[in-house]
């Protein structure tokens, strides 16, 4: 299903989709998949033809250590492509390995894959995939209150609790260093819910305090 509005009066051209899931691992640590996609529409390319022509798929899939968020493992692999060459640079993202996903990731990728030094499509899917990984750690923060039947966000240690956040730290004006949310993460009080997580609970006919008993 397309997140996009309908266009059936518009003259498509070209679709690009990501989908990027991560999962937790024992031994804290995440496996990362990726993967990029572009399409042209039927008869495009190739005239009368019925079906839409897939022109890239690639898939990335990367082994994460967290807290740390390095990467440990990593494994890209051409499903489609234009040109018998293109899979000849998958070996390159080897240089993936002993990265951190923090900041400077996505200017350190394309330090190292930009140009002809790798893919074009599949240098945009790891700078997709960085941001996803980033946000998989509040999950995995959630995941483990859970397990431990503690309140959100008040399990972790002081260190633990700064690790988390500091990736988020003026990435946006919420997350402004000096702004009153990152002083309320900072502090240790138990976080407010999403406001979809509060807006779910109240469909459900449930409290949204039920958020913060974990």
């Amino acid at each position: 299903m397309s997140l996009l509005p309908p266009d059936d009066d518009l003259d498509l051209v070209h679709t690009r989709n990501y989908e990027v899931k991560v999962y937790y691992l024992e031994a804290d640590e995440l496996l990362v998949r990726g993967a990029i996609s572009d399409m042209k529409p039927p008869g495009l390319y190739v005239v009368d033809d019925p079906e839409p022509l897939e022109i890239h798929q690639m898939h990335v899939e990367l082994t994460v250590a967290i807290p740390d968020l390095t990467i440990t493992a990593a494994n890209v692999v051409f499903e489609s492509h234009p040109h018998e060459s293109c899979p000849m640079i998958t070996t390159h993202y080897q240089k993936l390995v002993g990265l951190q996903v923090a900041r400077g990731f996505t200017h350190k990728v394309r330090e190292l894959f930009g140009g002809p030094r790798g893919c074009t499509h599949t240098t945009a899917l790891l700078q997709a995939m960085g941001p996803a990984i980033v946000q998989s750690t509040w999950s995995v923060s959630v995941k483990k209150a859970r397990q431990l039947g503690a309140t959100v966000g008040t399990s972790d240690s002081d260190e633990a609790r700064k690790n988390r956040y500091k990736g988020n730290i003026n990435t946006c004006h919420v997350w402004e260093e000096d702004g009153e949310h990152v002083a309320e993460m900072l502090s240790g009080a138990s976080p407010s819910p999403p406001l979809q997580v509060t807006e779910r609970l109240v469909k459900l006919g449930r409290k949204p305090e039920e958020w913060r008993l974990g």
